[in-house]
């Protein structure tokens, strides 16, 4: 049974930024329960494992003035089948520019031709935030450079400790 009430928010969030939290937070104000979904794709590479990725958006969220309308879970099926074992009816997606737009776009249609009952909906990411990138934001630490604008001091810690090596 699915409910357009309850939103799933997928991605892989390697790291999580202060765009996605926006996101997130903005849609838990929109929706009764958002289920924020960690893809592991591996073919990705991601800089942090899936469990990192899963432990700190719960970190993360539990931040946020909307935590108690916010549960993270991870995923590796399809979108589809993640969506409907959470009882969701709702697909949340962040959209920074129009080249997001066009990619988006794709995947909602496909999402649509596999299942028609689950709906999808774009959030425009806050201004302050539609420069933001989680890929940008690993190069920006890959080259030394201070993420602090872009993830909470808890992300950049972790990011940090990955790239160097550290234990956390």
């Amino acid at each position: 049974m699915i409910d357009r009430r309850i939103g799933f928010y997928p991605g892989t969030f390697d790291p999580v930024t202060f765009g996605h939290l926006d996101v997130i937070d903005r849609a838990a104000a929109l929706f009764d329960h958002v289920v924020v979904g960690v893809a592991i794709n591996d073919a990705k590479g991601p800089l942090l494992g899936f469990e990192e990725r899963r432990e700190l958006l719960e970190q993360e969220v539990a931040t946020l003035p909307h935590k108690d309308r916010i549960s993270v879970t991870g995923f590796d099926t399809l979108l589809v089948d993640a969506v409907r074992q959470a009882g969701a009816g709702t697909v949340i997606r962040g959209l920074r520019s129009a080249g997001d737009f066009d990619f988006e776009t794709q995947l909602s249609g496909a999402l649509r031709r596999l299942a028609p009952e689950i709906e999808t909906v774009f959030l425009l990411a806050s201004e302050s935030h539609r420069t933001t990138a989680s890929r940008i934001v690993k190069e920006i630490a890959r080259l030394g450079g201070d993420i602090s604008p872009f993830v909470s001091p808890m992300t950049a810690r972790l990011v940090r400790a990955k790239l160097t090596g550290e234990q956390t």
